[in-house]
């Protein structure tokens, strides 16, 4: 039997991305985020979701992407990465869907103006649809990663 795995849709601009639904702890909608100082840019600033502070990254600036005005369908996706939760800033997230492991290709190069270590690969749907799938440890590199620990509170 093939191995399928769940995955959380969301978009930036018009394309579609998945995170594996296991490393998603929550989707909120967008609350007020507090600016903090000396970080990297795309780190937009810590939240305090239910008296735990997390650090959110607007996944557009990380992928250099041009920033959007943020609406009622940006939302904030919380995940695991190690022993950290990370909000993620994404324009939509509105889906669960199930895919098969085997539907899952290596990244090109760049993919939507995302560079492919950025990409754990690309699977193909029904419709000709495409869902790029994240590789979370490479969106938060180690040092960013101890970068963050110290934003935590």
């Amino acid at each position: 039997m093939e191995e399928e795995l769940k995955v959380i849709v969301f978009k930036l601009g018009s394309e579609e991305y998945g995170i594996e639904v296991e490393r998603v702890q929550t989707i909120e909608r967008m609350m007020p985020i507090t600016r903090v100082p000396k970080t990297f840019s795309f780190v937009k600033g810590v939240i305090n979701l239910r008296g735990v502070v997390i650090p959110v990254i607007d996944l557009r600036g990380r992928f250099s992407l041009p920033e959007t005005e943020y609406t009622d369908q940006t939302r904030i996706v919380i995940v695991g990465v190690g022993d950290m939760q990370v909000g993620f800033i994404v324009d939509a997230a509105n889906d669960v869907i199930d895919i098969k492991s085997s539907s899952i290709d290596s990244p090109p190069e760049v993919v939507g103006g995302v560079k492919a270590r950025y990409l754990r690969g690309v699977a193909k749907l029904e419709n000709e649809r495409l869902l790029i799938m994240l590789n979370l440890h490479e969106v938060l590199n180690k040092s960013e990663v101890v970068q963050l620990e110290s934003v935590e509170g």
